[in-house]
């Protein structure tokens, strides 16, 4: 598994979003990025996680960041989760899991002693020249923006 550190140059990375257009890296040069990774869309966690990022989300672009969420659900499982909760930005499905790789996300994890292939919850924050800034492998679910707010002092 690729793990990731602070300082390190953000992975190159296209999927499509719920809508179906494509987002890349890219497309987020010159630009300060919160992206984070949840297990799977309309899950208790991943909801509260998604509607946190969604109650501060205006928060966020005053502060100048974008954000993406993104897991390994299909792009109509991502519509539907965005639609519902009225989330007003993008949700990568990345299905085949090669972003999910690229960030080292993607692996063995257990729970009740059954092991089994997933996502592990994570936030990456990238400045504007898409270097690693901040990274959360503990995720608050409930409050994913004001743990970020805390860890970066912003």
């Amino acid at each position: 598994m690729n793990e990731l550190q602070i300082g390190d140059q953000m992975p190159d990375f296209k999927g499509f979003d719920q809508d179906g257009q494509l987002i890349s890296s890219d497309d987020y040069k010159g630009k300060k990025l919160v992206l984070f990774f949840y297990p799977k869309a309309s899950t208790p966690g991943c909801t509260a996680e998604s509607c946190n990022f969604r109650d501060y989300y205006a928060d966020w672009k005053e502060k100048g960041y974008h954000i993406i969420g993104l897991s390994a659900d299909s792009i109509k499982r991502q519509k539907n989760f965005a639609e519902k909760n009225k989330l007003p930005y993008p949700l990568i499905a990345d299905e085949n899991k090669e972003i999910l790789n690229a960030f080292g996300v993607w692996g063995l994890k257990k729970n009740y002693g059954r092991e089994y292939e997933g996502i592990f919850r994570s936030t990456f924050v990238m400045d504007k020249e898409g270097k690693i800034i901040h990274i959360v492998k503990k995720v608050k679910t409930k409050e994913a923006s004001q743990q970020l707010y805390k860890d970066l002092n912003i």
